[in-house]
């Protein structure tokens, strides 16, 4: 398999990183340590690359109708400027990837047509569009951005403050879940969103591709005062798993509902029909087997996906989906399906690992506040 790089590939290399393959690219694992890197976000700013994801415009005159048939969100709450958390559904209940859906200006768009972005998983983006086209029977434009686009994530309680040098835009006063566009670190036709995977704030950075070396070398420069850090994809995986956002290929997947993963709330079940949208309400309406639950466990060795979860008497109860030591709790946590019946907060049950049992706790997602 050829690996693919990033714009930024160099400039991780120079700064020291640990490299590894991840969703077909060579990405930074880590540089000054995955614990360091996580402290350093939580309660300041770094920064991380993430011009591996793939980005879609869908443009075209129906392009709400698709987009209302294609997610599980209400597309059509969308204003210009604004940004839905959304999934793919697919034919049999689960889900063909999560996604950002964004509602674009209509500057280059002809009379009665709209325009979006998608941002999807890197792993995910040839099944993705491949997904797009067979369901676009729409008077409705795909275009696939990806490999022109550059992404920097800029995350922390300082990121504002870091960044502001950089642009006119009105940083401090971005909602979340909210985008601009404007010149940033001097290039124009930049996107600045405020979304982020890992709870702590901060802003995502959009360019092209021909710019982002710039752009992170502009971010860097400025964050100086504020002890910037470069953050690999490790310390992005603690983050993520500390606020309980999940993590597609272990959390959710093709044969994982978003009833059941907990994302009941990006269902919206009162906009007409969608893929899946019968079998969802059949679950609302009827109840789930399975449920995505937290798990506290004591200092110790540290769950892993596919672990076994077990009740007091030994029996098969769950599976765990994504498990880390937590760097903010200083123990370990983890995410994993287990039958309904057990998934109250307080239930105690037990981790298989090996010959061994883990006591663990079934606790409330996300583990920490924001």
């Amino acid at each position: 398999m050829n690996i693919k790089s990033t714009p930024l590939e160099q400039k991780h290399i120079a700064l020291g990183a640990k490299m590894a393959e991840f969703a077909g690219y060579n990405m930074p694992i880590s540089y000054h340590g995955i614990i360091d890197e996580h402290h350093n976000i939580r309660k300041n700013v770094g920064v991380f690359d993430v011009s591996h994801m793939g980005e879609f415009i869908v443009r075209g005159r129906e392009a709400l109708d698709f987009l209302q048939l294609v997610t599980s969100n209400d597309a059509s709450k969308l204003e210009i400027g604004s940004i839905q958390y959304s999934c793919l559904p697919n034919h049999l209940g689960g889900i063909v990837d999560d996604l950002l859906v964004y509602r674009l200006e209509e500057t280059n768009c002809s009379e009665g047509e709209r325009a979006y972005m998608l941002v999807v998983n890197a792993s995910n983006i040839q099944k993705d569009w491949d997904w797009l086209v067979k369901h676009n029977t729409f008077d409705t434009r795909l275009i696939d951005i990806s490999d022109e686009t550059g992404l920097i994530a800029v995350q922390g309680p300082n990121a504002a403050k870091s960044l502001q040098s950089l642009t006119d835009l009105p940083l401090e006063d971005m909602k979340y879940y909210t985008f601009k566009r404007g010149v940033f670190a001097g290039k124009d036709n930049v996107i600045v969103s405020a979304t982020g995977y890992t709870g702590a704030g901060g802003f995502e950075i959009y360019a092209h591709k021909d710019h982002i070396a710039d752009i992170w070398d502009a971010v860097m420069e400025a964050g100086k005062p504020f002890d910037i850090m470069p953050a690999g994809l490790g310390c992005r995986d603690t983050l993520r798993l500390e606020m309980g956002y999940c993590l597609y290929g272990n959390d959710i997947d093709d044969s994982t509902s978003p009833i059941e993963a907990g994302l009941g709330w990006i269902t919206k079940l009162n906009k007409g029909n969608f893929h899946s949208s019968e079998f969802f309400a059949k679950q609302k309406e009827e109840g789930i087997v399975n449920k995505l639950v937290g798990l506290k466990l004591g200092k110790g060795r540290v769950p892993r996906q596919g672990y076994v979860i077990v009740d007091k008497a030994g029996r098969d109860i769950g599976r765990i989906t994504s498990g880390t030591s937590s760097p903010t709790l200083d123990h370990p946590i983890a995410m994993g399906y287990i039958s309904k019946t057990f998934s109250a907060p307080g239930t105690t049950v037990k981790v298989k690992v090996g010959k061994k049992e883990l006591d663990a706790e079934v606790v409330k997602i996300p583990f920490i506040k924001k």
